[in-house]
This record gives structure tokens, sequence and C-alpha cells, in this order.
């Protein structure tokens, strides 16, 4: 099967549910149009379709290594020629630096398509727009006219370089040394791994951000700074020049991605990697952290985008697959397995949890852009605020239920999806990643409850279960009750936790944490479901009005129906874990293991 992105459900999650004209409309943007986007969703819809998806399983043989070079998976360095043809690379680059500034909300919308069509060749653009962020919030204006132009053109690209063997997720125990030069450079020197398109043939350079310390840095993540080192050096009038001292030393064997190669990176071998320093010494780790909340959201859409592509998978399948009598028939003649309730729930299973993840990750986006644009200082600070909490639970549920969601595509094929020829065992495969890396699900939690929850005194959190709760009496009025009862208790369940977590969080941090990823999850679950709410009062509406898609209507009802009935009810289990399952998790004594 080809992918198909699903451009009418893109455009509804767009226009309807994050409201694309209002964020057009904001300072900056005035190029931007609903129109425009349309068309922009069109043309990206047609690449991926037609460039990436096609290479999707031969990049599944993977990147090969020799010799510190890399060259890049079957047929991804012609697709990467014509993506950074067309224009994708800088869609939402700074246009001062060649890019063409589009919002992060229509940036995002699509990165789904290239995420669906082609997870592994995605990650390229998502780290150099990453990278690209970096640079052009912290960097001196110097190195950004040497480095964004080329980047947002998408001739050079860009990783991050945080983790080293030894520190894993704890930044604090980063060792790589940066020492001083007399021409203001520095020599950076240490080893760097994970580091995802770290080296390759694609482009002709690579702008690698490493952390690393200063002789003279404080301890812990307080003495981290953050360097530009490229893998060629610029000449003066741009052109590149010698090799520098940093190489590839070997390529991860991985479960999934194989087209995206995980580098070994090693700097200083010899005389020192030369690098430049961003900002001011000693703030590394601030200046990383624009680029990981990008790159956070970027990877909640790559599950949400993983799952799209099982579930168009499966639904294939089923339609086609023909085994047993219909349940209760007595025709023996056997029928396509989409007939069979179960196979039905599992396909709607899926596309119920796409939708809400697809909605509430642009709604997300959409705060980013007005956090950013907005011209009321108040509405700037109240969005930063959501954007800042809705990040961890789009990266944490979307890649968690990416895990789930495509194993239920697997599932519904049955023993044929177990076999690789079939093509979704590597949507499984490639998934399981999403919920790892940038940030575990459990490290996600930990922000949430921490500085997103308890740091705020829960004004956010509240404040989206009110607005999610404001939407139980428009839902009965518009003669939904199912749905309007279960987000009810939903949204009861939701603010138990909240409670729970403010009244733990200062004085026993531990049962909080324990609870932790639950939290993470049911937030996911109620917030998707007050997407899926509005969603279906939207669809009400435009059922009268004679001019919509009258079945695309009744699916989205529908979907938000199955949704209310079998997810939101998921709320009270994980409530009852957060609220009266910490010491259960914590009695155990380490032996007992």
């Amino acid at each position: 099967m080809i992918y198909q992105a699903p451009i009418k459900d893109i455009q509804f999650a767009l226009n309807e549910l994050a409201e694309l004209p209002a964020v057009c409309g904001l300072p900056g943007y005035g190029e931007c149009s609903v129109e425009l986007v349309d068309a922009i969703l069109e043309e990206g819809a047609k690449f991926a379709e037609g460039v990436l998806a096609p290479i999707n399983k031969q990049g599944d043989q993977g990147a090969k290594w020799r010799d510190g070079e890399v060259s890049a998976a079957p047929g991804f360095k012609d697709a990467w020629r014509q993506y950074v043809e067309s224009g994708w690379v800088g869609l939402r680059a700074p246009e001062a630096y060649g890019g063409q500034g589009m919002p992060a909300l229509v940036a995002t919308a699509a990165e789904e398509m290239w995420c669906s069509a082609n997870l592994a060749f995605s990650l390229a653009p998502l780290l150099t727009l990453g990278a690209i962020e970096a640079i052009h919030h912290h960097a001196s204006e110097e190195l950004k006219s040497v480095y964004l132009p080329p980047m947002s053109s998408g001739t050079w690209t860009g990783t991050m370089n945080l983790t080293e063997p030894q520190a894993g997720s704890d930044l604090a125990q980063v060792r790589s040394k940066a020492l001083p030069q007399a021409d203001g450079s520095y020599r950076i020197s240490g080893q760097k791994i994970f580091i995802t398109w770290g080296e390759h043939d694609m482009a002709d350079n690579i702008v690698h951000l490493v952390l690393a310390r200063l002789p003279d840095a404080p301890a812990g993540v307080k003495g981290i700074s953050l360097f530009i080192v490229p893998k060629f050096l610029v000449n003066a009038d741009g052109s590149l020049g010698a090799r520098n001292d940093v190489r590839c030393v070997s390529l991860e064997h991985k479960l999934g991605i194989h087209g995206s190669p995980t580098a070994v990176m090693s700097f200083g071998d010899q005389d020192g990697a030369i690098g430049y320093l961003v900002g001011e010494a000693n703030k590394g780790l601030n200046y990383m952290f624009t680029m990981m909340n990008h790159a956070r959201l970027g990877v909640g859409i790559e599950g949400l985008a993983v799952s799209e592509r099982a579930y168009q998978k499966a639904v294939e399948y089923a339609r086609e697959r023909v085994q047993s009598r219909a349940v209760g028939s007595p025709d023996p003649s056997g029928v396509a397995i989409i007939q069979h309730p179960d196979v039905r729930r599992m396909l709607l299973t899926m596309r119920a949890q796409v939708e809400a993840q697809r909605a509430l990750a642009l709604y997300t986006a959409a705060a980013l852009d007005r956090a950013a644009r907005h011209p009321v200082a108040s509405e700037k600070a109240r969005n930063q605020a959501l954007a800042n909490f809705l990040i961890p639970i789009v990266k944490g549920w979307n890649t968690e239920q990416a895990n789930e969601i495509t194993s239920l595509a697997l599932q519904v094929h049955g023993g044929m999806g177990y076999i690789e020829e079939t093509g979704v065992a590597q949507y499984y495969r490639d998934a399981r990643i999403t919920a790892i890396y940038e940030g575990t699900t459990g490290i996600q939690a930990l922000d949430l409850i921490g500085r997103k929850t308890a740091g705020e005194g829960g004004v956010t959190a509240r404040a989206l279960l009110e607005e999610a709760a404001g939407c139980v009496a428009k839902l009965r009025a518009a003669g939904l009750a199912s749905l309007a009862d279960n987000l009810d208790e939903a949204v009861k369940q939701a603010r138990r936790s909240v409670d729970f977590i403010l009244d733990t969080f200062a004085g026993q941090p531990q049962r909080a944490a324990a609870g932790s990823v639950p939290f993470l999850k049911l937030m996911g679950i109620v917030l998707g479901g007050w997407q899926m709410a509005r969603a279906a009062l939207i669809a009400k509406e435009k059922q009268s009005d004679g001019e919509s898609d009258q079945d695309f209507m009744r699916a989205k009802l529908a979907t938000a129906r199955f949704y209310g009935e079998h997810l939101l009810p998921q709320a009270g289990g994980l409530a009852a874990a957060i609220v009266d399952g910490a010491d259960s998790v914590l009695e155990m004594d380490e032996a007992w293991f």
C-alpha cells in the first residue's frame, strides 16, 4: 500500500480546532492564508505520497558506514535533493535567512505527512529545523549569517549532540571539553552517542550543535556550554574549507528507523575539533531546550504519523482479507474481516486516538505561534505556558500510544502481520524509539508533574480542564449525551489527580512521581477527549448547513462517540493508580526484585 495523506482530516483540525485563520493573522505572518496553506498541503501530499512513501520500505535496508563515511539508504539521497529543490526544508525557517517563515502550525501539519510517508527520512529535516531554531534564537549575528542560509535551504543539515556513553539522559555528567583559542574559537574533544543523521552523504555540510564544558565551568548542568562544530570548516567567503576534526566512528544497529543513521561521533581525536560558542558560556543547556522543545513536539508528531500510516495499512488489509462467516449470520460464506466486531473495535481504537492526537498536537503548535507572535504580552505568556504544559503530553502520550496502535495494526493482519514482507512490522519497529528519544516517557512525565503542574500551582492544568468541562453542557444541548457524560466524568478524575499532584509533590515527591506516567497518559486521554468533543460539536453544526461533506461529518461524530465510550473511561483507572497506588510502587525492597 502507498500512503495517502489525510488532507481533509488535517484541514479540519487546522482550520476548525487549531484556528488557522487566527494564527495567520498574527504579526509577521502576513503571507499566510488558509488558501496558501491548502496549496502547501496539497503539494506536500504529492511529495509525501509520490517521493517519500515509495522508498520507505527500501530505506529499511539502512544506511551504510565505511571508514567513517556514511552512505544514505537507497533512494534517500535523490529524495533529499528533490526535498531541497522544492523548498520544504525552509518552510518554518526565518525569512531573513532564506526560509519561508510559515507558522509552526503549518510546518507541523506538513511534518505529519513526511513522518507518515517515511519516518526515517523525516528525522533529517526535523533535526535541521531544531538546529536552525537554536542558532536563530541564541547565536551571534556573525554565526547566523554563516550557518542559517545554507541550513534553511537544506544544502547543509543540522544535528544535536547531547548524549555521552556515561551520561545517558543525565546531562549533568557531560564530559566533553572545550578549550578556548586565541582567535576566539574553541577546540572540542569528546564522544557523543545516539546522534541522529550525525553523518551522511545527502548534504554538503553537517552542522553539529555540541554540549561541552569549558575548563573553568562549574559542575553539573550549570556548567554546560553550546558550540557549533561543522563537519567542514567554512571559509570567509562562505565556501567549504578543510575537514574538521570530527568523525563518525560507527553506526548503531537498531530495532527500527534503519534508514536514519544513528552515529557515534568522536570530536578531537587529533588536535581538537574547531567549534564556535553559541551565546554565553555555561548557558548551553538552556539554549538546547529551545531546540528540544520543538524536537519533542516533532517526536509527538512522529508518534501520531506512524500511527496514521499503520491505521491506513490495517484498514486496507481488513477490507481485502476474507475470513470466516459474519458473526450471527446463517450464511457460511466468508466475509471481509472489517465486518467482524472486534476488528472494527481495533480499527476504531486506532482511528479515534489518531484524530485526538492530531487535534491536540496542532492546538499545541498554534499555542507556540501565539507565544511567539501575539501582540498582547499577557496572551504571549499564557500561550507559552500552554505550550510548555502540552508538549510533554503530546510527546509522551502520542508516542506511548503509537506502540499500541502499531501493535493493533499488526494484530489486524494476524499472522501475516508478523511477516516482514507485509510491511506493517516496519511501522511497529519504527514506532518503538519515539517513546524513548528526546526524553523518555518517564522524563516527560516528571517534567509534567514538576515544572509544568506543581511548579506553577496547577494554573495551566486547571485552566485546560475548565475549558474541557465547558464542552459538557454544549454536548448535551447538541444531543451528544453519551460523549457529554464520559467527558464530564473524565474531567472530574483529571481534577482529582491534579489535586493529588499539587498536595504531594512538595512534601512527598516520590509519591507524586510514582504516578507521573499514569498522570501524563490521563491528561493525554482527557485533553484528547476535549478536542474530540470540540470536533463533534463542529461536525454536528456542519451537518445542518447542507454544504459540508455529510459522510465526513457523520464519521467524525461516530469516532468521537467511540472515543468517549471506549477511551475516556480509562481516566478512572489511571486516576485510581495516581491517587491510591503510590505506596505499592514504593514499598517493595530492592532486594525483592
